[in-house]
């Protein structure tokens, strides 16, 4: 990926969560709504550490709202081939232990869900939390401590781009 051009000041103001997306948006503007090898092939373009934002940004731009779209956004993940080791590889780059645990902790608790109803990732949907209470109190813990951690996270991406702006930032 090409450096994303931006002005100086409008690189030193934007918010820790802003910066990351923006230096993210060019590429996903090529990949919204394009076919997996599209997909796969303008992230095999990125650098290490544009791979690893963009794999959190994937992450965390559709599951960020809601307990709900946590449980579908990690099903969503864990479904595709590539997706959940990229977004574990990308919190490993950016040395984030506590996420990595958290979602691993997630993983486990959706995968004991789909054993117990004898379902696959492909058929986890947002129902599933109305219709398990035990479930959804449960997704709803997880989420809290998900807005937690992510907070932090976007702390230290956003570090990582400010001491590294070459890699994401031309200047104009």
């Amino acid at each position: 990926m090409q450096p994303v051009p931006m002005e100086r000041t409008t690189f030193y103001s934007l918010s820790d969560e802003r910066l990351g997306y923006a230096c993210m948006e060019p590429t996903f503007m090529k990949i919204r709504a394009k076919s997996p090898a599209v997909k796969n092939e303008a992230i095999a373009q990125l650098s290490r550490g544009q791979r690893a934002l963009c794999m959190f940004r994937i992450l965390y731009d559709h599951s960020s709202k809601s307990a709900e779209e946590y449980y579908g956004w990690l099903s969503y993940l864990l479904d595709q081939p590539g997706y959940w080791s990229g977004v574990l590889e990308g919190l490993q780059f950016f040395e984030d232990a506590p996420l990595i645990h958290l979602l691993e902790e997630s993983k486990e608790l959706f995968e004991a869900r789909n054993l117990r109803a004898g379902t696959g990732w492909d058929e986890a949907a947002i129902t599933d939390l109305e219709a398990d209470p035990e479930l959804q109190e449960a997704v709803a813990t997880l989420y809290a401590q998900y807005q937690e951690l992510t907070s932090h996270t976007l702390r230290i991406i956003a570090g990582y781009i400010r001491a590294n702006p070459d890699e994401f930032i031309v200047f104009r």
